[in-house]
């Protein structure tokens, strides 16, 4: 790690609020997450993707995101016919990467969708940036984390879980 690296941090909040909901009952410490990606280098932006739906308690979290240092993309989630719900970013999440590219040195991802394999790839074969993926590596796909040139395994650190839903954040 060299501090005078440029870092993107892009934040799948989705897949790992439900990661560390399912795997462990808890929620994301985004706090010490950007924290630990960072790592002193030079953060240039950290973006959070989130979903919003109807809960009244999203504004507050998004605030607190926001407090933290991430900027927020959000958008709203899609309700089909017949009740089927979806709400993803990764083509929104591989838009942002591939136009940050040439401003970082490294970009960490976080999150384990196997769907960014080819993101991953594209990112260091035609940009020249590391990346560096950080999610919880029981749900995290195989083929994913052996794409990236560090994989963080939030499974291992519990400083990345919280079981309180209230969270005070101390502004950057």
């Amino acid at each position: 790690m060299l501090k005078d690296q440029r870092i993107g941090v892009l934040v799948d909040v989705q897949n790992l609020y439900y990661s560390a909901r399912n795997l462990h009952n808890k929620r994301v410490n985004f706090q010490e997450l950007l924290k630990e990606m960072v790592q002193g280098r030079k953060l240039i932006r950290a973006l959070a993707y989130v979903i919003r739906t109807e809960e009244l308690k999203e504004k507050t979290f998004f605030e607190a995101l926001e407090k933290i240092g991430y900027e927020i993309k959000a958008k709203d989630l899609q309700i089909f016919v017949g009740g089927h719900k979806k709400g993803d970013w990764d083509v929104g999440i591989a838009m942002d990467a591939i136009e940050l590219a040439p401003k970082l040195d490294v970009i960490v991802l976080a999150s384990g969708d196997g769907d960014f394999i080819p993101l991953v790839e594209h990112l260091k074969r035609a940009f020249g940036c590391k990346v560096e993926i950080a999610a919880f590596g029981k749900s995290t796909s195989s083929k994913l984390i052996e794409s990236a040139d560090i994989f963080y395994d939030l499974d291992k650190k519990r400083k990345f879980l919280m079981t309180s839903t209230r969270k005070t954040f101390k502004k950057k």
